[in-house]
């Protein structure tokens, strides 16, 4: 069902229509990032994407138009958004699978399609080869190709794509910090909720699947149930792996809680001493950001664009090295002093990633770009 479109200013306006799936936290607070971004600066959007996507997002609180797509199956989608997309300007998909079916729905149009592509699909086998023959159909139909890492860049290059560029992906602002002498009470009270008053508080954030390296940091908890007091780690998140990974905790002993999707992640961080991030790769990693604005201590492993993204601001441990995530942990929880060190040029280093501002203007550019050519 259609919501009303926002009133956009000038007698025609552009409409460019995003296409996204069920929406990471990074690529769904992205593109309601972009659409308010778009609609400030007259625009009109719509945004195509799963009911369950515009209520987590409130899309329409941006001003910009929704349409539900229908989730039983991708036939059903891509008719969908060829509806949503009759009368669009330019269309912008977001994600592998995103980017494949706006391409179906486009199929005989001369629309232009734009495709970022947030993060890297991991696979083995068969569905290796098929998420191969998805990156090229999306590549190569796209008139460009955004990356949101140098290295994503490259992959869309190799599977055909015309034009691919690296663009940059802001982080959304972060809510007002509490007025000064506030601060420690809700900090206080997310751990109380927690059961953790007297110990050590590490926060993980992410999907709970194969590629975000749990396994690896489980295998660090092990280690950590030496030190005393024992800390508790807190893993927010749902996925495929979340019964494996309550087998390990039980079967192992581990001082790890599983507490599901949270809607109070950047509570939940200023609330740590330490966030960790395991994960195999990563381009703009979300919990590295919100980490990093939060001014928490960030323990990651030196993959994808994390190096690039957290510069000195952070401890990076090589992937695979359970040890050396276990270590690094331990030693900030040990030193005070320099966890303070890292949460301070944390909040410089967030000081130095594109703003929101700068990641609508470049996708403006590109779109008033791609209207010059039709």
């Amino acid at each position: 069902m259609s919501s009303t479109p926002a009133v956009s200013q000038g007698p025609e306006p552009l409409h460019a229509v995003q296409v996204l799936g069920s929406g990471s936290a990074g690529s769904g607070a992205h593109v309601r990032s972009l659409a308010a971004g778009l609609v400030a600066r007259g625009l009109r959007v719509t945004v195509c994407a799963p009911g369950r996507t515009g209520l987590r997002y409130g899309f329409t609180e941006a001003g910009a138009a929704f349409e539900a797509l229908p989730t039983g199956t991708d036939a059903l989608a891509v008719a969908g958004i060829r509806a949503a997309v009759a009368d669009a300007d330019v269309v912008h998909a977001h994600g592998l699978r995103s980017g494949v079916l706006a391409a179906l729905a486009l199929r005989g149009r001369a629309t232009p399609l734009v495709v970022t592509w947030h993060r890297r699909v991991r696979a083995v086998g068969a569905r290796a080869h098929m998420v191969r023959l998805m990156e090229r159909r999306a590549a190569r139909r796209a008139t460009v190709v955004l990356g949101a890492s140098s290295d994503l860049v490259d992959q869309a290059r190799l599977r055909g794509a015309r034009d691919a560029r690296l663009a940059p992906v802001a982080f959304p602002a972060p809510r007002p910090a509490p007025d000064p002498g506030e601060d420690e009470v809700p900090r206080d009270k997310v751990r109380a909720e927690l059961g953790v008053l007297g110990r050590p508080l590490l926060v993980a954030v992410g999907r709970l699947e194969p590629d975000q390296g749990y396994g690896l940091l489980f295998d660090a908890a092990r280690r950590w149930r030496e030190l005393d007091p024992e800390p508790l780690l807190i893993v927010a998140g749902e996925g495929s792996q979340r019964a494996l990974l309550q087998w390990r905790i039980e079967d192992e002993g581990l001082p790890v809680r599983l507490v599901g999707l949270r809607e109070d992640v950047p509570e939940l961080l200023a609330a740590a001493d330490v966030a960790v991030l395991p994960s195999c790769w990563e381009a703009r990693s979300l919990l590295a950001q919100e980490a990093l604005h939060a001014g928490v201590a960030l323990v990651a492993t030196s993959v994808g664009s994390v190096p690039d993204l957290v510069g000195d601001a952070a401890q990076l441990v090589p992937f695979g090295d359970a040890e050396a995530l276990a270590v690094a942990v331990s030693g900030l929880l040990a030193d005070p002093v320099r966890r303070a060190r890292l949460a301070a040029a944390g909040r410089l280093q967030a000081a130095s990633w594109p703003s929101e501002d700068d990641t609508v203007a470049h996708v403006l550019s590109v779109y008033d770009e791609l209207g010059s050519r039709f």
